[in-house]
């Protein structure tokens, strides 16, 4: 074998150490970037599940405040003894930026309680949430939803003294630059003590 022939068969063979080190990595960070979308799925579909039990158990406030304190398109805000202590909570879940967020606030101990403007606390529900102004978190059905597709889904400004059914829609992407495309998740919630509503009508 000459010298050129050897150089030739180095250079061959380093041109295929190159693409198959090119391959690789690509196949690695697909493969990464899938482990991490299934991962950000799973952690936004526990959090939806979260969302959704603490609407199930929405109740009047302690103060006698009605279950539901304001809703519109991604901003929701309802009472709940989300913990589990005998006390009810104001909880306002929204989204800012690519997260959606629960806000947490404990009634007074006075008599009778009262609930202070703002969050006391706030919880990280999910985040990379690529929801639009067209794609929102929340949508809002009454009671005669499905039988009336004609005045559902409720339409904004919200009578929240309407709303029986909330649908959580949430869309997720780690990193919206690469393949796959977004991930969509959702959830109708039943507001099963708001049927106490219903019968006083």
């Amino acid at each position: 074998m000459t010298l050129i022939e050897a150089i030739m068969a180095i250079g061959l063979f380093a041109l295929g150490i190159e693409g198959f080190t090119l391959l690789f990595l690509r196949t690695w960070e697909h493969n990464k970037y899938t482990i991490e979308m299934g991962q950000s799925a799973m952690t936004v579909s526990q959090g939806v599940s979260k969302m959704a039990n603490y609407l199930r158990g929405i109740r009047q406030s302690d103060n006698g405040a009605y279950p539901i304190s304001s809703a519109s398109a991604n901003d929701l805000v309802v009472y709940s003894d989300y913990d589990k202590d005998g006390t009810t909570e104001r909880l306002h879940f929204y989204k800012s930026g690519t997260q959606v967020l629960m806000g947490i606030r404990e009634p007074s101990s006075t008599f009778p309680p009262s609930y202070a403007a703002g969050d006391q606390s706030t919880q990280v529900i999910a985040t990379s949430i690529m929801n639009t102004a067209t794609d929102p978190i929340f949508q809002y059905f009454n009671k005669d939803y499905p039988d009336d597709m004609t005045k559902n889904p409720l339409q904004s400004p919200v009578a929240v003294s309407e709303i029986r059914l909330v649908r959580i829609f949430l869309k997720i992407n780690i990193d919206p630059n690469n393949a796959p495309d977004n991930i969509e998740t959702e959830t109708f919630v039943g507001l099963r003590n708001l049927n106490d509503y219903d019968r006083i009508q």
